[in-house]
């Protein structure tokens, strides 16, 4: 990414400087400040992918963020945080000012604490919805009855390349070194399948505080309740988390299986509209709120 343009302290001691993997076990402790569940290994395993900026002050690092480009025309945005004691004192905004740097023709996606959101709204990035983050104990879940032709099974070894296509059409940008890697560290992998074609997917992983549900990509709703009936029955009695996007319909049904709303970001945009082909499969459950 661009050299930031404050390569020397500022007037406040403040120095932006790309994120190096060095940099990762002090970024996880701004992470669990804040009481986020990330591990360290969570870190590794975006930063794997990502471009990062850390905020530096008197040596020490105070805020980190990180991007993530994906073909020529898409990105993301996440994990950007500022510790409690330096936040407004517009850290926040040189960092996504540095982020931002070389992205103009970017369609940029980000989700948004209700903190950051004014802050994202100054730079040009616009509501497109919300997500609504559950999580619990799973419950074992009533597997759902499948219309003839339509089945769920493991993921094949050959299948990468389906399931790319899969999940760039439902997120709207390509982003296969993903969920390669994804696919590689998934506890799981459920295909769901229509006369052996694939048609949608879920994977099981570990995140956080146990293990996360995502990406989901599925047709329709009862496509994707029963990928995730599926794997949550998997790891029934464990901390289990989804983020699901708000229009989804599933808040009331994941809330049966023990999985409780606690959070609800706002997913912004910043440039054209992520574009969905119609009668495409949708993106039911992101990856994590920092990937998308």
């Amino acid at each position: 990414m661009p050299e930031p343009a404050a390569n020397a302290p500022a007037m406040d001691g403040v120095v932006l400087r790309p994120m190096t993997s060095a940099d990762l076990p002090h970024a996880h402790a701004l992470s669990a400040e804040l009481r986020w569940p990330h591990r360290l290994a969570d870190w590794e395993q975006v930063f794997a992918h990502a471009e990062g900026t850390v905020v530096e002050r008197d040596g020490e690092i105070i805020a980190t963020a990180l991007r993530w480009r994906w073909g020529e025309r898409h990105a993301t945005i996440g994990l950007v945080i500022v510790t409690p004691a330096c936040q407004g004192r517009r850290i926040g905004h040189r960092l996504m000012t540095d982020l931002l740097e070389g992205m103009e023709d970017r369609t940029v996606l980000l989700h948004a604490t209700s903190e950051g959101r004014g802050l994202y709204e100054r730079l040009g990035f616009v509501r497109t919805g919300e997500v609504r983050q559950h999580q619990g104990i799973a419950q074992p879940a009533p597997l759902i009855a499948l219309q003839r032709g339509w089945r769920l099974r493991p993921a094949g070894l050959n299948e990468l390349p389906a399931l790319q296509a899969l999940d760039a059409v439902a997120r709207g940008m390509p982003r296969e070194t993903l969920v390669d890697a994804l696919l590689q560290g998934a506890d799981a992998c459920v295909v769901l399948d229509h006369d052996n074609t694939p048609r949608g997917f879920a994977m099981l992983r570990r995140f956080g505080r146990g293990h996360v549900i995502g990406p989901v990509v599925a047709p329709d709703a009862e496509g994707a309740k029963a990928l995730i009936a599926h794997l949550a029955g998997l790891n029934a009695g464990n901390f289990t988390r989804i983020d699901i996007d708000f229009d989804s319909g599933l808040a009331e049904w994941l809330e049966s299986i023990g999985l409780l709303r606690v959070d609800a970001p706002t997913t912004m945009v910043r440039g054209a509209p992520l574009a969905r082909p119609a009668g495409a499969p949708a993106l039911f459950a992101i990856v994590t709120q920092a990937l998308g």
